[in-house]
């Protein structure tokens, strides 16, 4: 029998704890997205999720996570209800409580055009467009002739630093998981000085690149190329779509574009930091 909506809306929601990663990669099945148990793994530890669980028994109804980044901005991502209670407005309840614990912290998230609607609804304004791109690497097109290297544990305060000027707010607790978290950490490096850096983590029979911070597009192509080169699975990421140079080498480099999302924010004009050296996110459910 069907849970009435009446009854949908009086079901507590809790924090989530690293405790329920394999009920969140369930509901990610049920919605026909991948488990991802190792993203969601990170999101648990770096961030906030809260959840539903379903009156049946039957897992988690609804979860989200909330990445803080201090009062400065929180990114909000894996919003998701099982389809068995979906448009029984449990997304928009969830919603609706992370706004109110967020309070006056600036929020942002990445919207399919789905969920754009209702965030929209919720003050949510889009300020730019991500594109996903996977496939096998070909090589076919040359990087660029720039200095690429394995990242060091003596290279982690420099990229920090470099992430804090250029990402606009400090997320350290972020990027210090990175050489746990990926399987490949490289850092562009020029007289001395990091100028850029990429990770290459694990997810489901892809590799995913991200974060991808470089001083140009030049030194984003040859992050990206060190990282194919020491990989043999399908690269995915999610590359900021002003950055057309870019996502046209991929293209031609055999990386096909999947499907685009809007970025969005509320309670501010703009994300912080500087998009012309941003040019894909860790992953698009942690800003």
């Amino acid at each position: 029998m069907p849970t009435p909506p009446s009854a949908l809306a009086r079901l507590p929601i809790r924090p989530l704890t690293p405790a329920d990663l394999l009920a969140c990669s369930d509901l990610s099945e049920d919605r026909s997205w991948p488990r991802e148990e190792h993203k969601w793994g990170l999101l648990l530890a770096a961030g906030t999720g809260y959840g539903i669980d379903a009156p049946d028994g039957k897992g988690l109804l609804a979860c989200c996570v909330v990445t803080s980044y201090g009062p400065g901005l929180a990114a909000i991502g894996m919003v998701l209800v099982a389809e068995r209670y979906e448009r029984q407005g449990v997304g928009r309840r969830l919603m609706r409580h992370v706004l109110e614990e967020a309070g006056d912290t600036p929020l942002a998230l990445y919207a399919t055009a789905n969920g754009q609607p209702l965030y929209e609804q919720l003050g949510f304004t889009q300020t730019a467009r991500s594109e996903m791109v996977r496939g096998r690497f070909t090589s076919t097109v040359p990087s660029p002739d720039v200095p690429v290297r394995p990242a060091t544990a003596e290279d982690l305060q420099a990229i920090i630093r470099l992430d804090l000027e250029v990402f606009g707010l400090d997320r350290t607790h972020v990027i210090t998981r990175l050489p746990a978290f990926a399987d490949h950490l490289r850092v562009a490096e020029q007289d001395g000085v990091i100028t850029g850096f990429a990770a290459a983590w694990p997810n489901m029979d892809t590799h995913v690149v991200g974060p991808l911070i470089a001083r140009d597009p030049a030194t984003a192509q040859a992050l990206i190329a060190s990282l194919a080169a020491v990989t043999d699975r399908p690269l995915r990421t999610d590359i900021d779509t002003r950055h057309t140079s870019l996502l046209r080498w991929l293209k031609e480099n055999g990386v096909d574009s999947l499907t685009t999302t809007s970025v969005m924010v509320r309670s501010l004009p703009d994300l912080p930091g500087d998009w012309r050296r941003r040019f894909a996110p860790l992953t698009v459910a942690a800003g």
